[in-house]
């Protein structure tokens, strides 16, 4: 009964719009049997055209002049069991395999091939003959997931099929077949759809691009990495950068072991600082220089050409010539930043000596308190000597073994002769004689390395 009364339905629908298979005469849609034909204005019946009916949808004869239903039609069109063109609807087949293929067809019944195409505010691509495309489609440039639907954002995928040199990867952080432990990676797509991956101009091993304000590097293939990564030309710890185990550039403090291609570390394990940009603070040179020191938390630090904050007594150079510099002092290896006051130092050679360090750090050269300073260390008469005459800063000072300077007074050295000082200390007289070339000693330097 139901079956009849569908046919009926669709004859109403048909037949309205004109003859039935007794009215030949009128132009229109009749019905032959268990098909429809459609006669033209003439009485003829209408072959491969389309063709409206009373319900005002569209319809194919074909070339024997029925009805099509169930069918392609043009190759770019498809009528439904009714005969219907079908219009802004997706249509399932079944392939010989078994398998499912998708089709969408758009306001006009063509098919939609080779592009995008929204639907619902979802984005999906079809192939050149109009089939929804599956996973990794464009030069595995984008990805459309099983649904077929377009992939933004942070995906956890397994890379395409044809990536071999991907499969053999081995990232820190993922077993040694390249991938995590359920051999997937990450890959990060933009609001279009497309993959990031580096540009075949990025001066690293590897390209970084920052999302959501953090930075994240990915290899050729757009596959996440982490660790230690080279992402700048050059070989010094400012080509790489370091990635945590969630792909994060670490910024700030970080104990951690140093990169694998660099040597001259002195541990398994050193301290570096990354900024903002995840960059590792460091020299320029071997060479330390005053525009290496970096004031962080309140604490002024000097990083090495290794990107380790340097510690103990340091040659720092001021600019303006190799003898411009002057000794700064970081502590420990614990500590590791700038030292102020006077402070008791082991130099280079083992021996410890008194030095005072400015309010910004630099070894102090001339009198304070009392006592003579030069580059920071006490200078003090030395080799058995009372009294030995020291030119800092342009002046000669006389000091006593205790670095003490003597101020308006004459005291005699070990030689017996008679030094007579001014008021700040400076000699003016040796034995009474103007001439005091003969008893000035250039200044002890503090024993340090760069």
């Amino acid at each position: 009964m139901k079956k009849k009364m569908a046919v009926w339905t669709l004859a109403a629908l048909l037949s309205l719009g004109g003859a039935t298979i007794t009215a030949m005469a009128a132009e229109g849609w009749a019905q032959s049997g268990n098909s429809w034909i459609y006669y033209d204005s003439n009485g003829s019946k209408v072959y491969n055209a389309w063709k409206k009916g009373a319900d005002n949808q569209w319809r194919y004869l074909n070339g024997e002049g029925t009805m099509a239903v169930n069918a392609w039609v043009d190759g770019d069109y498809y009528v439904d069991s009714n005969g219907i063109m079908l219009t802004d609807k997706w249509l399932k087949l079944t392939t010989d395999e078994g398998e499912y293929e998708w089709y969408y067809f758009g306001s006009s019944g063509k098919k939609i091939d080779d592009t995008w195409k929204k639907i619902d505010d979802k984005w999906y691509h079809f192939d050149g003959d109009g089939r929804m495309e599956l996973g990794w489609i464009l030069d595995d440039m984008y990805y459309t997931g099983t649904d077929g639907v377009m992939r933004t954002g942070w995906q956890k995928l397994f890379p395409p099929d044809d990536y071999d040199e991907m499969k053999n990867k081995v990232i820190p952080g993922y077993d040694s077949n390249g991938g995590s432990d359920d051999g997937q990676y990450w890959f990060y797509f933009s609001s279009s759809g497309k993959k990031y991956v580096p540009s075949d101009g990025s001066a690293g091993d590897y390209g970084t691009r920052k999302i959501d304000g953090v930075y994240y590097c990915f290899d050729e293939d757009g596959a996440l990495q982490t660790g230690w990564q080279r992402v700048r030309s050059g070989d010094t710890i400012e080509s790489y950068m370091y990635f945590g185990s969630d792909g994060k550039a670490k910024t700030g403090w970080y104990s951690i072991e140093p990169p694998d291609d660099l040597d001259g570390y002195d541990g398994d394990v050193e301290w570096f600082y990354f900024t903002n940009s995840g960059k590792p603070r460091a020299a320029d040179s071997e060479r330390l220089s005053i525009s290496d020191i970096v004031k962080i938390s309140g604490k002024s630090y000097l990083f090495n050409h290794l990107g380790n904050p340097a510690y103990g007594l340091k040659k720092v150079y001021l600019g303006g010539g190799e003898d411009n510099w002057t000794a700064f002092y970081f502590g420990t290896k614990e500590k590791s930043c700038v030292q102020t006051g006077k402070i008791k130092v082991t130099e280079d050679d083992g021996s410890k000596s008194d030095f005072y360090f400015a309010d910004n750090g630099r070894g102090y050269s001339g009198v304070k308190d009392n006592y003579l300073y030069y580059k920071g260390k006490l200078q003090t008469a030395t080799d058995g000597e009372k009294y030995v005459c020291y030119r800092v800063n342009g002046n000669n000072y006389v000091v006593n073994s205790s670095g003490k300077v003597m101020k308006g007074t004459s005291v005699k050295n070990s030689d017996g002769v008679k030094l007579t000082t001014s008021s700040s200390g400076t000699l003016s007289t040796a034995d009474g004689e103007s001439d005091i070339s003969s008893y000035i000693t250039e200044p002890m330097e503090p024993m340090c390395t760069e």
